[in-house]
């Protein structure tokens, strides 16, 4: 007889973020997700406490994901005018999954209800806007945050579907935000 398989906090994301994919955020469930990892409904209360903490856990593991990414980005782009922006500007060209959209969809749907999801959202793009303002030209990197955040978001909920060439001008036109804002732009953005 084989030992029992050891199932670590990662595979039960790993499944929620698979029942997602499958069944939206309203198929979210413990049971689904215990189902899916072949682990009992007890063991996904253990570590996860609640549907709640399910998805607190998978936005952690996502922001920490993104932070990792773009930490890589920032020492590609260490020679360029604004590394932290021009690194978040690459992983920008990244083609977004079923199970990024799923995911962000079902966080979305949770939010309203759950404060908890919104403080975590909140300090992740508290992290990129401090960056921003503390590089070089910060009104013109904010500019061009805010232009690259609202591409990501299109992105997210998958209308209009960019080609790639037509995403990478997209991103061309951000970083000319950035390169060409004129230098007396008054500062409008309180340090977060």
């Amino acid at each position: 007889m084989g030992r029992p398989r050891k199932i670590s906090k990662d595979d039960i994301l790993d499944a929620a973020e698979r029942v997602i994919e499958h069944l939206g955020s309203t198929g979210l469930s413990i049971d689904a997700v215990a189902q899916k990892a072949g682990i009992s409904k007890s063991r996904v209360v253990y570590d996860h406490k609640s549907k709640s903490g399910l998805l607190e856990a998978l936005v952690a593991r996502q922001m920490a994901r993104e932070m990792a990414d773009v930490a890589e980005a920032v020492v590609r782009h260490r020679h360029t005018l604004h590394p932290e922006l021009f690194a978040r500007i690459e992983l920008a060209s990244r083609s977004l999954t079923d199970t990024d959209r799923a995911i962000v969809m079902a966080v979305s749907a949770s939010m309203s209800s759950a404060e908890h999801l919104q403080d975590r959202i909140r300090e992740w793009k508290c992290i990129d806007m401090d960056a921003m303002q503390a590089g070089p030209r910060p009104e013109a990197a904010v500019m061009a945050y805010l232009a690259l955040t609202g591409m990501f978001c299109l992105d997210l909920f998958g209308h209009p579907q960019w080609t790639a060439s037509e995403k990478a001008t997209i991103l061309d036109g951000v970083r000319s935000i950035y390169e060409n804002l004129p230098l007396n732009t008054p500062p409008i953005f309180p340090k977060t």
